[in-house]
């Protein structure tokens, strides 16, 4: 859309040209089933295992190791759900964070329905967990501890590779959800301890439709979808073939690019905070310091205070810039963001906080913008 400044790039994100030409050809031409025996469908199976390929390559993983999904909800759903089933010989305990993405927080919330315990760990003001307090929640029944990567709303950077150490210390598995991290910050499935990790293309310039769950050599797992032996048994299903071709293209191109992609973001995100705070009166920072590593780099949530985000959100449409108030999974709910309450904000503060998500083609002249049409709005706003 000419003249859009979108700045909502943790909701969703435009497909790469070079990921819809990767795709095109399998709608139609090659639109074989990878499981039939004759040319287009065992072109279609090649194609899907060259996916796999492109994607363990960015996590230091084996291709054997990644397990199609129709992205983050579902691959989340069946690391939690998998796991607590595979393992109900050996306890009913789980623990995972306050913050966590609805998808992760209503598993747990079923699973506690049907018998198993959760602990929900708190954070402090940035979003952090306490390694300390993980260490003293494990029990001698705990099976799995899920906390993601980075949080979608503030952009917390979670310090995995030591949860991942306290997790296998005490033999417990380690699940990260990883929608916000994969494709924005470096990611080892190795080096970082990972046992399971999720992630979904529409985050880093792939398709809607399609994510991946991988899981560690050796884990035993219950499937999550019933049927056929798509996915070696473990996920039934014809594979969606132009999806995941167009999933293994983003996640070479975003492995590719990563590292100028995160200086230009981490430049913007901290150029942007800083006019604003400059320019605009009563606005603080919501989590980590922008320009930190603590955050990632495209992330920036402002309260403004007295400035309602839904109202806010709407003038800054009808300016052509696209922010928004939290999470799109949350969109439209009365109450005040889980993440911000839990972080310390008051529920005024929270319903008063906007979220900008940069993405790898803005600009800083849109960065100036932006300090411009959010400062009219919040002045109109406040002067009511």
């Amino acid at each position: 859309m000419s003249g859009l400044i979108y700045l909502d790039h943790a909701a969703t994100t435009a497909c790469d040209p070079k990921v819809v030409q990767a795709m095109l050809p399998w709608f139609s031409e090659a639109y074989g089933n990878p499981s039939t025996m004759y040319s287009i469908g065992a072109a279609a199976a090649k194609a899907v295992r060259h996916a796999r390929e492109q994607i363990a390559q960015t996590l230091g993983a084996c291709p054997e190791e990644i397990f199609f999904t129709s992205g983050g909800t579902e691959s989340d759903n069946w690391a939690l759900k998998g796991i607590a089933q595979s393992l109900a010989a050996k306890g009913h305990h789980l623990i995972t964070t306050k913050i966590e993405h609805p998808a992760v927080l209503e598993s747990c919330a079923f699973l506690e329905k049907n018998g198993y315990e959760i602990t929900y760990l708190d954070v402090d003001s940035r979003g952090q967990i306490s390694l300390s307090q993980l260490e003293e929640a494990i029990r001698p029944d705990t099976i799995l501890i899920s906390v993601m990567y980075a949080n979608n709303e503030i952009g917390t950077v979670e310090p995995v590779r030591q949860i991942a150490e306290t997790a296998h210390r005490h033999g417990v598995l380690f699940h990260t959800d990883a929608v916000q991290a994969y494709g924005q910050i470096p990611i080892s499935a190795a080096e970082d301890g990972i046992d399971l990790l999720s992630a979904s293309g529409h985050k880093f310039y792939g398709p809607k439709g399609i994510g991946f769950l991988y899981i560690r050599k050796g884990i035993a797992m219950e499937r999550f979808m019933h049927g056929g032996s798509q996915e070696r048994g473990r996920r039934a299903g014809t594979e969606n073939v132009p999806g995941i071709v167009g999933i293994g293209m983003a996640a070479e191109l975003a492995g590719a690019s990563l590292e100028i992609r995160m200086q230009k973001e981490r430049k913007l995100q901290k150029y942007l905070a800083e006019n604003i705070m400059r320019e605009i009166a009563d606005v603080t920072v919501n989590g980590p310091e922008p320009g930190s590593g603590e955050r990632l780099p495209g992330n920036l949530n402002l309260c403004f205070a007295g400035v309602r985000a839904e109202t806010a959100m709407i003038m800054l449409d009808m300016q052509g810039v696209c922010a928004s108030a939290g999470s799109a999974c949350t969109s439209g709910s009365l109450t005040p963001s889980h993440v911000l309450t839990a972080i310390g904000c008051s529920a005024e503060d929270a319903q008063c906080s906007l979220r900008f998500s940069i993405g790898q083609e803005n600009t800083q002249q849109e960065m100036d913008r932006v300090v411009q049409v959010i400062g009219n709005a919040a002045e109109k706003i406040r002067n009511r």
